[in-house]
């Protein structure tokens, strides 16, 4: 996510960190850099400069700051003031003994139907009831669609074609409060800010279904664009919050974002890929702790929770004593896959996150490679992997698909991984790093 904006904001910070102190010429140059990453990702060029002057009037004044060096100077600054263009993190406050209302409205085909379901499953996985209403009478095959998703998380869908759509999210309401479900996610039709009929309908569901809270939901592809489409729709309703979508891998999420912020919209969620899971809260602090390659370790446990990894005791004890075996590497490594992409883990570790992006694709086909090695060896030989000699190895490389030095290439690395877990109580983490096979 974001891959150009990250790579332009830390291209910035290392030119910046190359320099022996922070003069007028590095300021200027620091911030060129800045302006030409931020308007590459599509961010507004006022809020740019406005950004961007902040930030050097602020390393111009604090750059005496004692026990800050120049690289934790600047990069405290850069933090701040990013955090604050992006503004306050928000958060949904459900009150027991109701049903909860969202209604969900926004342009055709920015993913309004998909995220219900993301949602849904946001909302279930917090040990919420869920119901969702398909109020959708304008596209052809929305209910079809709605309901697939709700089968496969576990969620009943209410809809039909026979009602208008106000009626169908009247009774779709009514359905789910009498059925005590604690939130009641409302998916209404895409319409153009231009559309006055369907903006006037979407008004009318609002005033009959007296929603929570109402979110738009706003492609992330969009960019600038963001402002004049969240301003369209909050004349026509009241906009409680905005969900942006598209996120995986588009340049222009970052003025999509800028721009959400400078309408004084909040910003509550994102939808960062197709997965019903790839979809998370939003949080200026996390967010751009990120971009920066300070790391997020709150999602990252989040993360975990959610893919719902498990480890026996008993393995933990072998890996935390240095006493791991090839097995339990296996079952690392298998569990680490259901957290998902390689990328998204992996920017979530401080220090580790700053690896270029070029990297994760040997990282991965690594990964791959002592997976088949493992699976390869007998039961014998996982646990006890001293007991390879040339001609075991030989076979284990056949039976893998892979090389020779391959096989070496893993034990290495399984070995170092050991002796990583058996010092992690006696060396400080910086120390830890020099120790990892990708650095």
């Amino acid at each position: 996510m974001f891959e150009e904006l990250k790579e332009g904001l830390r291209k910035a910070l290392s030119r910046l960190f190359e320099r022996e102190s922070i003069d007028s010429q590095a300021i200027r140059e620091f911030i060129r850099e800045l302006q030409r990453a931020l308007i590459k990702a599509d961010v507004n060029v006022k809020l740019v400069f406005n950004l961007s002057k902040r930030i050097e009037e602020r390393l111009r004044k604090e750059k005496e700051v004692p026990g800050l060096s120049v690289k934790e100077l600047a990069i405290k600054v850069l933090y701040e003031e990013l955090v604050k263009l992006l503004g306050e993190e928000n958060k949904i406050v459900i009150k027991p003994g109701r049903s909860y209302k969202v209604l969900l409205v926004g342009i055709q085909g920015s993913g309004k139907t998909t995220t219900a379901a993301k949602l849904a499953k946001y909302f279930q996985r917090r040990g919420y009831t869920v119901g969702l209403v398909c109020a959708d009478t304008f596209r052809p095959g929305a209910y079809e669609q709605l309901k697939t998703l709700g089968e496969r998380i576990g969620v009943e869908v209410f809809g039909g074609v026979s009602d208008s759509s106000i009626d169908l999210a009247k009774k779709g309401v009514l359905y789910f409060t009498k059925k005590g479900a604690n939130v009641i996610i409302i998916d209404t039709a895409g319409r153009h800010k231009e559309e006055r009929g369907l903006l006037e309908e979407m008004k009318r569901i609002e005033e009959e279904v007296k929603p929570d809270i109402t979110f738009l939901v706003i492609d992330g592809t969009i960019g600038q664009q963001c402002f004049s489409q969240a301003e369209a729709f909050n004349k026509a309703t009241n906009i409680g919050g905005i969900i942006v979508t598209k996120l995986d891998g588009t340049a222009k999420g970052g003025g999509t974002l800028a721009a959400a912020a400078a309408t004084g919209a909040k910003v509550y969620f994102l939808s960062t890929g197709e997965k019903i899971d790839d979809f998370e809260e939003f949080s200026p602090t996390r967010f751009v702790g990120r971009l920066l390659g300070l790391g997020d370790i709150r999602g990252l446990i989040e993360r975990v929770k959610r893919a719902e990894i498990s480890i026996s005791e008993e393995a933990t004890k072998r890996i935390m004593s240095g006493k791991m075996t090839l097995e339990d590497f296996l079952v690392q490594i298998e569990e680490m896959g259901k957290l998902g992409p390689l990328e998204k883990i992996l920017e979530m570790i401080p220090g580790i996150s700053s690896i270029p992006s070029e990297e994760f694709d040997k990282m991965r086909e690594k990964m791959r490679k002592w997976k088949a090695i493992i699976l390869s060896m007998t039961p014998e030989e996982r646990r006890d992997y001293k007991i390879l000699n040339a001609s075991r190895i030989r076979r284990i490389a056949h039976g893998s698909g892979t090389t020779e030095k391959d096989v070496k290439e893993m034990i290495q690395v399984f070995e170092r991984a050991k002796m990583i877990m058996k010092a992690t109580k006696k060396l400080r983490f910086k120390h830890l790093m020099k120790m990892l096979p990708y650095r």
